[in-house]
């Protein structure tokens, strides 16, 4: 109750940016010094239950629900979010230079839609600055996901050389990586999900993957591809067939969206990707195709308006192992992570299952 009694009516008067920097630069800050992580984990962690601890990926997740890439930019705060109940945390999105991103304002809120709109543009310091601050990472409960972009000014015949230099940089701090080819912020980045290209670039990533993983005669990582709710039934399908024949360990559906059905606030006009409560329902059409089309052999991590533990839960049901929070994180506080894995909980013992592996795809069966 701390955050939406207190500190959210603070941070809803300020501009949303400068709340967001507010935040995560304060996250970080507090988490060197000696016993704030242990304060946050009293405060706000998730006690392990066996019923809804998994193991994706090769990694262990102390429970399904994550926190999608956008927050921490930079990768400046693991410890705090691994200290507020996560069960997993992506950071980035991070390019191999840092840029400014796009002009300012570029974030938005609309509070009677639960709603986001930002159009940041991969706004980052570098992957050289991001592998400085995961160095630094001391708690190493929950695994970290790395989501990577090409910078602005790199041509998409070149974006290849862009992906390939994150992962040879950041290689050592992930734990697993994550394409970013869906953000509608970057112009021609979504031109990356299809056909040839996405093939050249999934190929150049897994080259490099596996070069960096030789070099230290280990398994390679895995890679996942962050896919839009934008695309026809068409394009999915055949962007879908492209991961799939890459060798992509997963797919994470969706990203923001275009689309500004049915929004209230006068902010629906703004430019950039809309994520909240409005994408709830597509991102998860979109896993259930994406489930359907893959006959669930690849993890899916579905990302998009998830607000209560049904919203997660039905995605779980339509094909996703994983999910992940974002937009709601700002509107409800870390008291959320509580309040979905205990409704998990509930969701299984009324539908009779045992275990949250056991609901993965359960609307397909």
């Amino acid at each position: 109750m701390l955050y939406t009694s207190l500190l959210k009516p603070l941070l809803f008067k300020m501009d949303a940016e400068k709340a967001h920097h507010l935040v995560i630069d304060g996250l970080a800050s507090g988490s060197r010094f000696p016993g704030i992580t242990e304060i946050l984990n009293t405060m706000y962690g998730v006690p392990e239950s066996p019923e809804l601890r998994m193991e994706v990926l090769g990694l262990r997740f102390p429970h399904p629900v994550g926190l999608a890439a956008g927050l921490d930019k930079n990768g400046k705060a693991p410890d705090g979010f691994s200290s507020i109940g996560l069960g997993f945390a992506e950071v980035g999105t991070v390019t191999p230079k840092g840029q400014a991103g796009n002009e300012l304002p570029r974030l938005f809120r609309l509070p009677p839609d639960e709603a986001l709109i930002n159009r940041m543009g991969f706004n980052n310091e570098g992957a050289e600055a991001m592998a400085a601050s995961l160095a630094q990472r001391k708690i190493h409960s929950i695994p970290i996901a790395v989501n990577i972009g090409k910078n602005k000014t790199t041509p998409n015949e070149l974006a290849h050389e862009d992906y390939q230099a994150c992962i040879r940089i950041l290689y050592d701090y992930g734990d697993f990586f994550v394409v970013n080819i869906s953000s509608p912020n970057t112009q021609g980045l979504r031109d990356l999900q299809h056909g040839d290209e996405l093939r050249k670039l999934l190929g150049a990533v897994k080259e490099e993957v596996d070069r960096q993983a030789a070099a230290r005669q280990a398994k390679p990582k895995h890679v996942l591809v962050k896919i839009a709710p934008d695309m026809s039934d068409d394009q999915l399908e055949h962007t879908v067939s492209t991961i799939m024949e890459s060798g992509i360990a997963g797919i994470i559906a969706t990203n923001t969206t275009l689309s500004r059905e049915g929004l209230t606030h006068a902010h629906a006009g703004e430019m950039g990707g809309l994520s909240g409560k409005p994408l709830r329902e597509r991102s998860t059409e979109v896993i259930r195709a994406v489930y359907r089309q893959t006959g669930g052999q690849l993890p899916i991590i579905g990302s998009g308006g998830i607000f209560t533990a049904q919203d997660a839960y039905d995605k779980i049901r339509a094909g996703a192992t994983l999910v992940e929070v974002y937009t709601a994180l700002i509107y409800k506080g870390p008291e959320l992570l509580k309040e979905l894995t205990s409704g998990l909980k509930e969701c299984l013992r009324k539908d009779g299952y045992r275990h949250i592996a056991e609901a993965v795809g359960a609307d397909h069966r």
